[in-house]
């Protein structure tokens, strides 16, 4: 096999919350994942000579050792003594920065992509376990649908999938640093946790109504006061008839959920016009 050819799937956390602080400077985490219909296009070419090269279509990305691809193609090369080279083509469509895991996304499709074409045969969770070693969003972007998270992501259960539903997705022209936001996050007594338990209670009922009212991201503490346009891009969410809004991840994407396409598209148009977001999409649910 000398090509292949993946879609990696940008991910959404319906739920976020922030256990405690470990000592290693990492935190305990529960969160549901869910996968998007929004994806970058990875082509993997296998070349005669022992190189790893990596392009992009956004020429402000590092092609180099410092990209995630490059660095888990890297330690498969090394790892099962590969002596051919890997040509990495990233079709980038996730916005950068975004809280949408499109870095981790990536890197796990070449994860899979090489494991095909190398004919490895490494199992989905062998596959989740290398991956593990290079970011914590990574196995859950190998297993990818609907799962819970714990740990410090990396400890992942399969959920039922998620009612349908639309989703917008609005990214503002700002990038956040995950490190300052759990850098800066502050679990004190009186945070309200997210309703975890619930928001999985109401995917098993298939109730988009109560999945909806339960959403909720613990980081929003730190992200949206340090940037108050993500307030106002939920506050238009919910205005233009998302059943509601919150941030992905550590930020600063926002997504609302939407039980109708017209009123999602007509959402996604608002925040546009209203120069609210830089990269604004409609997508369903995988």
């Amino acid at each position: 096999m000398n090509k292949v050819s993946l879609r990696a799937y940008a991910k959404i956390n319906l739920g976020l919350d922030v256990i405690r602080r470990l000592e290693n400077g990492y935190h305990e985490v529960r969160m549901v994942m869910q996968s998007i219909d929004l994806y970058d296009k990875v082509n993997i070419y296998k070349l005669k000579t022992d190189e790893i090269k990596v392009t992009t279509n956004l020429g402000f990305l590092p092609t180099g050792p410092d990209n995630l691809v490059y660095k888990v193609a890297a330690d498969l090369k090394e790892r099962f003594n590969i002596s051919s080279g890997v040509s990495i083509d990233l079709f980038k469509f996730i916005p950068v920065s975004a809280g949408l895991a499109g870095g981790s996304t990536d890197a796990a499709a070449v994860l899979k992509g090489m494991n095909q074409m190398f004919d490895l045969n490494l199992s989905t969770k062998e596959l989740m376990e290398i991956g593990a070693k290079f970011g914590a969003d990574i196995p859950y972007c190998i297993m990818s649908g609907t799962a819970l998270a714990e740990g410090i992501g990396e400890k992942l259960t399969p959920l039922n999938p998620c009612p349908r539903c639309y989703v917008v997705i609005g990214k503002p022209g700002i990038s956040v640093s995950t490190k300052f936001v759990y850098q800066n996050l502050k679990l004190t007594d009186d945070i309200v946790h997210p309703d975890i338990d619930g928001i999985i209670n109401s995917i098993d009922s298939q109730d988009i109504y109560g999945v909806a009212e339960k959403l909720s991201n613990v980081l929003e503490t730190v992200t949206e006061s340090a940037y108050p346009i993500i307030s106002e891009i939920k506050s238009t969410m919910v205005k233009e008839g998302a059943l509601n809004a919150i941030m992905s991840g550590s930020g600063p994407t926002v997504f609302g959920l939407f039980d109708d396409l017209e009123k999602a598209n007509h959402c996604k148009e608002v925040l546009w016009e209203n120069n609210l977001t830089r990269n604004t999409y409609v997508v369903g649910l995988i």
